[in-house]
């Protein structure tokens, strides 16, 4: 993105909140704000008109929640990527929201410097997740014995995943990008790019929300957890 402000989207319903991150994001440098929508089907109908480069979503929200409306604004042709900014931490919420291709995930007592960093991480097309998220993520790991699940509640099979792919998609799930993975395992990039795809076809998952998907699963799976 180079020296570029980040274009961020704002969907919340509640009027406060909304306006109180409007206010921050006009403090944060290198952050532009080009919307803000009070509802899931506004937010799609913005994200189409102005293409942000994140939207700052909320979940609970009437008409269009923030899981379907992350679904829909990963599904436009030049979709942006979403940070979740919510009061709910507990599976009902966060799970779904992770396979809806969110590729972040903050909770609203989340300081401006945490929003800031998100912002920049999930805009450069790493993952975010605070602490509250990823301690309930290890918890629902630790609760389940590790055996990944799909949105339905069955047992997903297992995809396959060789020693290599898996030590690659646990340094996703952490939060680094190709370049950090291919420093970290003592290999190139170009290799990195051959297992993530080959991660992304053993699990099934396609198009913008692919990496976020892949996340979910490593934290689904324990494989975050190694």
């Amino acid at each position: 993105m180079g020296d570029a402000p980040i274009r961020v989207l704002v969907a919340d319903d509640q009027a406060a909140v909304r306006e109180g991150l409007v206010l921050l994001l006009g403090l944060l440098d290198g952050v532009e704000l080009v919307g803000a929508a009070t509802d899931g089907q506004e937010a799609l109908s913005l994200t189409a008109e102005h293409q942000p480069d994140v939207v700052l979503m909320d979940l609970r929200m009437p008409h269009t929640d923030g899981v379907q409306a992350t679904r829909q604004v990963l599904a436009l042709p030049s979709p942006p990527r979403v940070l979740v900014l919510t009061t709910y931490a507990d599976d009902e919420w966060l799970l779904p929201a992770l396979r809806a291709g969110a590729r972040g995930y903050l909770t609203k007592d989340a300081g401006a410097d945490d929003i800031h960093r998100a912002l920049r991480e999930v805009a450069a097309g790493r993952t975010w997740l605070d602490t509250a998220v990823q301690q309930r993520l290890v918890e629902f790991v630790t609760a389940t014995g590790g055996v990944p699940v799909v949105a339905d509640g069955s047992a997903r099979p297992d995809p396959g995943l060789t020693s290599r792919e898996r030590e690659v998609l646990a340094a996703m799930a952490r939060g680094a990008g190709n370049r950090e993975v291919a420093r970290e395992l003592f290999i190139s990039e170009a290799t990195v790019k051959t297992h993530v795809n080959n991660i992304f076809s053993k699990l099934g998952v396609t198009g913008a929300h692919a990496r976020a998907a892949a996340v979910a699963y490593a934290w689904e799976s324990g494989i975050a957890l190694r």
